[in-house]
């Protein structure tokens, strides 16, 4: 059975993005804090998050969305080896395609950066009251800060989708945005005051 270390060595050995230690600790310290129980992962990976915050308590329950066959496969070889299957429910899918009634304590977005806002406009509905929305990666390793630090043209326009998301919400009326850079690769907290 893969410890959380060894997936965390998995994951910097074949360049599988994970949250950073601190973006983690800070989710797990926020369900911990606010009793979450149902949560949705947009971007499985390896399984490493949802892993994380399923052996918080046995009453959470995740689905867990990825759109890569072998992650999500890989994915449920890791959580069945932490006999969590019963907690995390892996849907190897589109996040477009996604749909449910179900409503989410937490909705943890960490897929494709560039449409973050459209993932905050498909799940807005499924947001139970009380719940938060959490983004990852909205510093992108410093580069929306300082954009010359990429070269990359398909890199820097997606900067500039990020730099313009995260000024939505910390300006729209219906959303109340705890943005804490600090945090793993910049991490914000998003409550819905309109659904």
């Amino acid at each position: 059975m893969p410890s959380i270390n060894e997936l965390e060595v998995y994951a910097q050995e074949n360049h599988v993005p994970i949250m950073m230690k601190t973006g983690i600790e800070f989710i797990l310290e926020l369900i911990r804090n606010q009793a979450y129980t149902r949560i949705l992962e947009l971007g499985t990976a390896i399984g490493y998050s949802a892993i994380r915050m399923a052996k918080l308590s046995p009453q959470i329950q995740i689905d867990t969305l990825e759109n890569d066959p072998e992650r999500a496969q890989l994915a449920l070889v890791n959580i069945a080896a932490q006999q969590l299957e019963a907690q995390i429910h892996v849907h190897a899918l589109d996040i477009a395609q996604f749909q449910t009634d179900q409503q989410y304590d937490l909705i943890f977005v960490d897929a494709a950066k560039a449409q973050y806002p459209r993932y905050l406009e498909q799940f807005r509905a499924n947001l139970a009251d009380g719940g938060v929305f959490v983004f990852d990666n909205l510093n992108f390793h410093g580069m929306v800060e300082d954009p010359s630090l990429t070269e990359n043209k398909g890199t820097r326009q997606m900067i500039k989708k990020l730099r313009r998301f995260r000024e939505m919400l910390m300006t729209h009326p219906d959303y109340l945005t705890q943005f804490y850079p600090e945090v793993g690769d910049g991490v914000a907290v998003v409550s819905l005051l309109r659904k």
